[in-house]
This record gives C-alpha cells, sequence and structure tokens, in this order.
C-alpha cells in the first residue's frame, strides 16, 4: 500500500467495514478477462458466503479458476475543495483475497444462508424449504488475505 498513513490493520476494525457493508464486490478472471459483480454477503470467521442461481456465467468461471478478489465499502462522502486539486472523498474499504467454492452440502447451506439473514436482519435462525435449498447455490470464500483503508481528510 503506497499511502500507508491511510492502512487499516486492525483486524477488528477490518472486520467492522465488512459488517456494515450492504454490498460486497467479488471479482474473478474470465481467460484473463476481468469479471465484477456486486453482491448480497454474509460473513463469519474470515469466509464470505453469498447466494445465487445454480448456473450462471460466475459458477462457470468459479468451476475453471476459482481465485477471487472481493471488495467492501462504506462512509463515502465528496468532500468538495477551492478547486478541482482540492476535491476528494472521505471512505472506509477492504479488499479480500482467496478462493471460492460452489456448496452443494445441504447443511451447510442452511448455515450459509442463516449467515447472509443475520448480515441483513439481524436475526437467525430461519427456514428454509428443500425445494429452495436444492434450488439455490451457495458460494463460499475462504479469505486468505484482507488489507483495510481509509480516508478521513477532506481532500486527495
Amino acid at each position: 500500500m503506497i499511502r500507508k498513513d491511510r492502512e487499516i490493520k486492525d483486524i477488528a476494525q477490518i472486520e467492522d467495514i465488512i459488517r456494515q457493508a450492504m454490498v460486497c464486490r467479488m471479482a474473478l478472471s474470465d481467460n484473463g478477462f476481468p469479471y465484477i459483480v456486486p453482491l448480497c454477503f454474509g460473513y463469519e470467521n474470515r469466509t464470505l458466503y453469498f447466494h445465487c442461481a445454480g448456473k450462471g456465467r460466475k459458477t462457470d468461471i468459479i468451476a475453471k479458476n476459482n481465485q477471487v478478489c472481493v471488495e467492501f465499502d462504506i462512509d463515502s462522502e465528496i468532500k468538495t475543495g477551492e478547486n478541482a486539486c482540492k476535491w476528494g472523498m472521505t471512505y472506509r474499504s477492504v479488499i479480500g483475497f482467496g478462493q471460492a467454492y460452489l456448496v452443494d452440502d445441504a447443511d451447510e447451506k442452511r448455515r450459509a444462508l442463516d449467515i447472509i439473514m443475520s448480515h441483513y436482519s439481524g436475526k437467525s435462525p430461519f427456514e428454509y424449504s428443500e425445494s429452495a435449498l436444492k434450488n439455490t447455490l451457495i458460494i463460499r470464500i475462504d479469505i486468505e488475505e484482507m488489507s483495510g483503508k481509509q480516508n478521513k481528510t477532506e481532500s486527495v
């Protein structure tokens, strides 16, 4: 990281950003071309969970290359200045790298869906029909590396 003064090293602060984020952007590589998608998610113990349809571009890419990058950001606000060079943005963000896996096990799906639902509702557990479990695919990302960054100043 070039701007060491903006680096967040404390894992509790990094996880706080993840827990406050409403969207996770997952980046994949499809035969050398980038592909990024915003997703609803759940997070627990350096593991991310997403739900999706049983087929699609994300799952096709993961089957070929499961290396992913994820991004979260919160507290984004534009700060104006006297001239263009004095404009900036405040934010807190996290970037993570890991490996994605497609989950088929019904018990792991239930647990993952509860983690996702808890992220948005603050409640858990929930009931899921067998058909819903059958038709829902879970993507699990085991995060291997994470870093945080923040800008609290008014200009860049």
